[in-house]
């Protein structure tokens, strides 16, 4: 099982940052992403990480797949993939309509076709054959009676370093999982529960994995986790209260958030009900307070040595490939001890 890590694990400038994930590289990190919300883009950070490191995997963790063309989007991906030797994993989303409509202006619709039609654009460019595609969402070149007429088809200038770069899907709802299963070689869920992986997202990843070509291999999973290991480390759970409490309460209106229908497809639907009743009314913290302890547990790592090993145990046996962590201890010299306390339990 391998071990990531995002961006912005602890406090300080970017550059501190970058410098810190360096010594975690040399100790073992595999893999660090990079989120691109309603922040700063993700690019720019990734390039200069590509820049500073020499090993780790380098990932966009993620990008929205309304907010470029699906040819800049295989542009971009090549081009980090160029300026880190081969080290980039395209990470792709659908995000919501809160960000996507609130933040950029674009309509929020169909993400799962547009999703397929993306991934199918961007491994044509990637193997450098001239681009001519006409899907439902997307038409390249564009039509005669669409544009000026002189669109022809083309094929980027220069040659990939890979010609099938990875591609992963952050996917939540049962179509948008299956189709991750489907096309992607990574899947990412959010709050990957163990116990219930295979009662809430069988069904899904069973159907795609059924059409998936095999050229794509095994589908991968990476789950992100709270992380703290050692004595204390159980403390440091009410941390994660309030960021669940955020998802389930506030990430969307009372009708059309995806992670309080995830918290009850898990079985806390009374649950989530209350958080998000709470949080819409301004008392963040009584929603914090609401968040079942069971479901703080199971999406994430924090105990003793033999706690988080047994941990480890259950996220390996539910099929997870990567264990993303998110330090709890925003101290450096902490979070290098626990990755290399978490690296020996693996």
């Amino acid at each position: 099982m391998r071990v990531g890590m995002g961006l912005a694990y602890a406090q300080g400038g970017f550059r501190e940052t970058v410098e810190k994930l360096v010594e975690l590289e040399e100790i073992g990190l595999d893999a660090v992403s990079v989120a691109e919300l309603y922040s700063f883009d993700a690019v720019s950070q990734l390039g200069y990480l590509a820049a500073r490191t020499s090993r780790v995997q380098i990932e966009s963790g993620i990008v929205q797949i309304y907010t470029r063309t699906p040819s800049l989007t295989a542009m971009t991906a090549a081009g980090l993939d160029h300026v880190s030797d081969g080290r980039f994993v395209l990470g792709m989303g659908a995000s919501g309509p809160q960000v996507i409509e609130g933040f950029h202006g674009v309509r929020y619709d169909a993400p799962v076709g547009r999703t397929r039609e993306i991934v199918e654009i961007c491994r044509k460019i990637w193997r450098r054959e001239r681009l001519e595609y006409a899907g439902k969402y997307y038409t390249v070149p564009l039509p005669a009676d669409q544009g000026t007429g002189l669109g022809k088809p083309l094929k980027i200038i220069n040659h990939p370093v890979r010609a099938q770069i990875p591609v992963m899907l952050a996917a939540l709802g049962p179509k948008n999982v299956e189709t991750a299963a489907e096309l992607a070689e990574i899947w990412e869920p959010i709050w990957f529960h163990p116990g219930k992986a295979h009662e809430v997202w069988g069904p899904s990843l069973e159907a795609g994995n059924a059409k998936r070509d095999p050229s794509l291999g095994e589908l991968q999973i990476s789950v992100n986790v709270p992380f703290a290991v050692g004595p204390g480390a159980g403390e440091l759970r009410e941390h994660v209260r309030p960021q669940l409490a955020l998802y389930v309460g506030g990430m969307g209106a009372k009708d059309q958030n995806f992670y309080a229908r995830l918290a009850a497809r898990y079985g806390f639907a009374d649950e989530a009900s209350e958080i998000q009743d709470l949080y819409l009314a301004g008392r963040k913290e009584e929603a914090a307070e609401k968040v079942p302890e069971e479901l703080v547990h199971a999406v994430s790592l924090i105990g003793s040595e033999d706690e988080v090993a047994e941990q480890v145990r259950e996220f390996a046996a539910a099929g997870v490939t990567q264990l993303n962590i998110q330090p709890l201890d925003p101290d450096h010299d902490a979070v290098k001890s626990s990755l290399e306390t978490l690296k020996s339990l693996l």
